[in-house]
This record gives C-alpha cells, sequence and structure tokens, in this order.
C-alpha cells in the first residue's frame, strides 16, 4: 500500500461495508509506506505483511504459508497485473473463489513496467475464477474484450463532496488563496502515469495571459521533488501549492476553480468523478476513459502539446459561486478539439454559479449503495463455493 488510489477505494469499501457480514485481512508488502492498520484493527481487520514481489523466492513462499495457515474461502487482488502472484498462489493452496480486479490499462512512457505488464496481462484469466474491473475500459485492456468481467464501480461519500460556497470560502482563506485567484486543482500520487510536470508546463504557458492563477497538487510520491524543482527551473514556483497528502480532499475540490487530470493512462480516473460532484469542470486527458466524463462537463485534450490546455484555461471565468446550478440541466456533449466551444459552455453558466451535482447523476458512485452490492457478491460466491 502506497496511499494511491487503489488504497483509497479498497479502504472506502471496508469502511462501509457490513462488517457483521463480511470481514476483511488485507495482505500488503511489508516495504509498504502507506498502511492505516489502527483503522484497519479499530474496524476489525488485521494486517499481514509479506515480502514484496521482487523477491520472488520469498514472497512466494511465505504467501502460500499465510494462505495455507488462515484458510481464506475468498482472495480478492487489486494490483492488476500482478494480480497474477497471489492468485497463483492462492490456486495452489486450494482457495475456491479468486477474484482479480482490474484498476487500470497502460500508457506511453513507463517502458519497464509496461513490459511487465505485457508479460504478464497473457496469465490475467487464468488464476482468478471471478473478474472485477473499474471500468469497462479497465477490464477489456486486463481479461479482454470477450471475458466474463463485472464493472464495480468505485465509490464515494456523495454527501462530503458536494459544493458548499461556504466551505470553499473557508479553504481557500486557510490555503491564502485570494478571492480574485484562478485556482487549478490536480489530486494524485506523484508518479509518472499521472504526469504533474505536463500541468507545471501548461501553468508556465498559461500566465502570461492569465497572471493571476495558481495551481494547486494534492498528493505525494516519489516524483514530487522532480515537479517541484520542475516549478523552480520555468520561474514559477511561487504559483505552485504542493499540499502533500490530505485527508480532507473533499474540502480542497471547494477551493478550486477547474480540475485537470493529465493522466498517460487510467483505469477510471476517480478524482475526475470527484471533482465533477464538487461541480468543477474538468480538463482531462485523452488517455482517460470516456467513462469518467459523469455529467458531460468534461473536456478530453490530447497530452501531446501544452497549448490547447492553455488556451481552454485562460477562457475560464472566476465566479462568484453565491449559488449553483444542476449539471442535469446544463449537461451538453463538446468534441474533443472544439476548445473554443467548450470554454463558451462554461462561461455562459455567468457569473455567480458554479455546476451543482444531482444524487441520481452520480448514483453509480455512491459508497453506500455499493458496499452493500459488494456484500452480497461476496456472500452469494462464498455459498456457491
Amino acid at each position: 500500500m502506497v496511499g494511491g488510489g487503489v488504497e483509497s477505494v479498497v479502504m472506502n469499501y471496508y469502511r462501509h461495508i457490513d462488517r457483521s457480514k463480511v470481514q476483511f485481512d488485507f495482505l500488503v508488502d511489508e516495504d509498504s509506506t502507506y498502511v492505516p492498520e489502527e483503522e484497519i484493527t479499530a474496524l476489525g481487520g488485521r494486517v499481514f505483511r509479506i515480502p514484496p514481489y521482487q523477491h520472488p523466492i520469498r514472497y512466494r513462499r511465505e504467501l502460500i504459508c499465510l494462505m495455507r495457515e488462515q484458510q481464506w474461502p475468498i482472495v480478492h487482488s487489486n494490483i492488476n497485473t500482478l494480480s497474477v502472484f497471489p492468485l497463483s498462489a492462492a490456486k495452489k493452496v486450494g482457495v475456491p473463489i479468486r477474484i482479480a480486479h482490474s484498476h487500470s490499462t497502460m500508457g506511453k512512457g513507463e517502458f519497464a513496467k509496461n513490459a511487465m505488464k505485457l508479460m504478464l496481462r497473457p496469465f490475467a484469466n487464468v488464476y482468478p475464477t471471478v473478474r472485477f474491473a473499474c471500468s469497462h475500459y479497465a477490464g477489456e485492456w486486463l481479461f479482454g474484450k470477450n471475458a466474463d468481467f463485472t464493472v464495480i464501480p468505485n465509490g464515494i461519500e456523495l454527501d462530503k463532496f458536494q459544493f458548499d460556497p461556504v466551505i470553499r470560502q473557508e479553504t481557500r482563506k486557510e490555503l491564502g488563496i485570494a478571492d480574485d485567484t484562478f485556482l487549478i486543482g490536480h489530486v494524485g500520487r506523484f508518479m509518472p502515469q499521472k504526469n504533474q510536470a505536463f500541468l507545471v508546463d501548461v501553468l508556465a504557458d498559461l500566465l502570461p495571459k492569465r497572471s493571476n492563477t495558481m495551481l494547486a497538487f494534492v498528493g505525494d510520491g516519489p516524483d514530487r521533488l522532480a515537479v517541484q524543482q520542475h516549478a523552480v527551473e520555468l520561474g514559477i514556483a511561487d504559483h505552485v501549492l504542493f499540499l502533500g497528502q490530505r485527508s480532507d480532499v473533499n474540502r480542497l475540490y471547494q477551493a478550486f476553480d477547474v480540475f485537470c487530470l493529465p493522466s498517460l493512462y487510467e483505469g477510471l480516473g476517480m478524482v475526475a468523478v470527484e471533482a465533477q460532484v464538487a461541480g468543477l469542470p474538468c480538463l482531462l486527458g485523452d488517455a482517460v476513459p470516456l467513462e469518467a466524463d459523469v455529467t458531460t462537463q468534461s473536456h478530453f485534450l490530447q497530452i501531446a502539446d501544452v497549448k490547447p490546455w492553455s488556451e481552454a484555461l485562460s477562457n475560464l471565468p472566476v465566479l462568484d459561486y453565491s449559488d449553483q446550478v444542476d449539471v442535469t440541466s446544463t449537461s451538453k456533449f463538446i468534441p474533443i478539439d472544439s476548445h473554443e466551444e467548450w470554454s463558451s459552455s462554461i462561461s455562459a453558466l455567468g457569473p455567480g454559479t458554479r455546476i451543482g451535482s444531482s444524487e441520481k447523476v452520480f448514483s453509480d458512485y455512491d459508497i453506500s449503495v455499493n458496499a452493500r452490492k459488494l456484500a452480497s457478491m461476496y456472500l452469494k460466491l462464498f455459498e456457491k463455493k
């Protein structure tokens, strides 16, 4: 566990699932940097630490030993192509229900990582008895277009992300953001996939046209220092906020004026869904699945050039946010290359408005509902074993 999106999804389900019927134990690498062990223990779960897969002999030996000892009826692996390793061990010891869960895909760059994915993907259907995916796109990528898999939407607490002008004002004050500052937001782990350095380049291109702009990064990870240094080298470090790993991300969305996600690849891009629940217009890279656009208020742009991004951002207004309108009455599909039309559609909302969210629009992502569905699936699988 490293505190990324998948870990957040798993923990969110664990917090909301009926633990009187379904209980989780967590198998994590012994070098994991993010393990909320106290919370897991308080909720009735257990944490087992095993060697990382980079030490294959120790990893497999201890994994098999642990599975034989614990006799788990279900092993649910959330590590994408790497699920081959725990699920092959689970099959060897006779675990009857083996779930492979796809949360990601593959994109440009990261040659070594992509080579590993391509090497392991042919085995994705060998060891699981059940296949889950966070989106159709992620499921088809890992298991194949004709494979039998179930889409389990990532869930969030919708009420926590609803736009609130009071929280917006409070949060911007805490961050030291002036009312007339245009604040671009990004949430994600600092790693090559998330492509944060690209946003720094976008900001550098945008500032001559919109000097009151700030960029806020939420998250941590191995690439953070490199991105910070990149901002320094471009001379725009005073326009970039690095907020680190936060437990109040829902409040931070309120402070943003727009959300950007230029990822090289995504299984879904749940942070984009969260941003839309908070009423934010979104600029998404063209590698983000179309399923992430829940409200059709998102605009997909190629990540080969910063110009379309800075152009779209330069035309967005800083709104008064004293009121909001419902996305169901403003939704509109706009082609990927229609930068001016998309910017105009946001501007047309007029001062004093922020796109509000509708529970009906986002019902597929309600964690309370989805946790009940997941528990029901577990119990049905257990009864059939």
